[in-house]
């Protein structure tokens, strides 16, 4: 078998999102918890792409899904287009998660009659690594440099966006910003023991900015 490249990835992607729209699957009748869902869609692409590519598939608890390609497969319903990922440290608000994205986003709907369920597949996006990070910390800190802002304005700005970094973290992330500064990024990225990852805004930019890619 040959080995999957991203370009395979996308293909694979699209196409079994469009096969998998509209299934009918008895164990998705009655689920409405959002992470059983995903779970169930997210195995069923992985043993697919297992079947038809030579590739390593990561433990999500401990890693990314695809970490030859640098890629993690995320489901999410449309009513509420968010997950959770692991807590890394709190440059990835400013610098992206150090990965890329695959999203799939579903409707559910409960065929009574039959008792099954099925997805619609609405949305696949793929979001590059560099686009990752929290996109109005990133824009507040683009914001200050385009200002001349300097070392003490960006460790007030974390400070007052609670980034989970001390004053000596602060001060060395601030100095690595304005060397480095991030790139926009377009995820809403909030504070938890694991990262919440909110993603509205990359449905409605994909296609529009680039490293973000729609491909369904």
């Amino acid at each position: 078998m040959k080995e999957l490249t991203r370009h395979d990835l996308f293909s694979e992607a699209k196409e079994y999102a469009k096969i998998q729209t509209g299934r009918e699957e008895v164990l998705l009748y009655g689920k409405t918890d959002g992470k059983a869902v995903g779970t169930f869609f997210e195995k069923r692409f992985k043993d697919h792409l297992e079947a038809n590519y030579q590739v390593k598939i990561g433990n999500s608890a401990k890693g990314i899904d695809l970490p030859e390609l640098e890629v993690d497969i995320k489901v999410t319903s449309v009513v509420q287009p968010q997950s959770s990922c692991p807590f890394d440290n709190a440059e990835q608000k400013i610098y992206g998660l150090g990965y890329d994205l695959l999203v799939f986003v579903y409707q559910k709907e409960d065929i009574d009659i039959r008792k099954v369920g099925k997805l619609d597949i609405l949305h696949v996006i793929y979001v590059e690594k560099q686009r990752t990070a929290d996109f109005q910390l990133t824009k507040q800190i683009t914001s200050i440099l385009e200002n001349n802002g300097n070392l003490e304005d960006l460790m007030s700005l974390m400070s007052n966006v609670n980034l989970p970094v001390d004053d000596i973290q602060a001060k060395k992330l601030g100095e690595r910003i304005l060397r480095n500064p991030p790139e926009i990024g377009y995820l809403t990225i909030s504070n938890a023991l694991q990262w919440r990852l909110q993603y509205a805004r990359v449905i409605s930019e994909a296609g529009n900015v680039q490293g973000i890619h729609r491909i369904l």
